[in-house]
């Protein structure tokens, strides 16, 4: 490769730059909410100043949508990536125990922005809302290609349910002030979405 290739393959210090703010911005989204993570905060937090904001995004919004598509994204390529580790026709059930796993519980933070956020969403901007719904649809066809009967009739409809109710569960789990609780939820979750034979 050469010198000059190896540059363009490198980030600038604005895309670098940049790159900081959206990942700072996802970690305070899913840990204080759309509303709870200010511009300044983020800003600060990625160790900049509130000044600069503007020339990485020409809104809150747009940062917003940028945000939520990133978190969303870290979501589906945590969850395609268990899938990729585990045996063949054990896809499914690893990527529901990882999602549904005590340490996903407790990583609200790096977790499901989904979970995080869902309940935010409508009152959103619809370009935040368009980049979170592109990321649910393809954590809904990520679990819909685990599944046995993928491709054929009702397999989209148990995806659509596969997820609702694990997602509902991890909310559920992180909602509750009672530990035995919230791990009675996650199980009561699994039991049912991955039963034994």
């Amino acid at each position: 490769m050469s010198a000059a290739t190896s540059r363009q393959l490198a980030p600038s210090r604005k895309e670098a730059t940049h790159e900081r703010i959206v990942e700072t911005a996802a970690r305070a989204i899913r840990r204080s909410g759309y509303r709870g993570a200010g511009v300044a905060d983020i800003m600060k937090e990625a160790g900049l100043t509130h000044g600069g904001f503007y020339a990485h995004f020409d809104s809150r919004e747009g940062m917003l949508a940028e945000v939520a598509d990133r978190a969303g994204a870290d979501t589906v390529a945590f969850l395609a990536g268990v899938a990729a580790a585990a045996p063949p026709k054990q896809e499914l059930d690893a990527m529901l125990r990882a999602y549904l796993s005590k340490e996903h519980v407790e990583s609200v933070e790096t977790g499901c922005a989904v979970a995080a956020l869902g309940s935010e969403m409508p009152r959103q901007a619809p370009k935040v809302r368009r980049a979170a719904t592109h990321r649910i649809k393809e954590m809904i066809d990520l679990v819909a290609r685990q599944l046995p009967d993928w491709g054929r009739p009702g397999a989209h409809e148990r995806a659509l349910v596969t997820v609702a109710t694990a997602l509902g569960a991890l909310i559920l789990a992180r909602a509750v002030d009672d530990p035995k609780l919230s791990d009675a939820v996650r199980r009561a979750a699994l039991n049912h979405l991955t039963p034994r034979d």
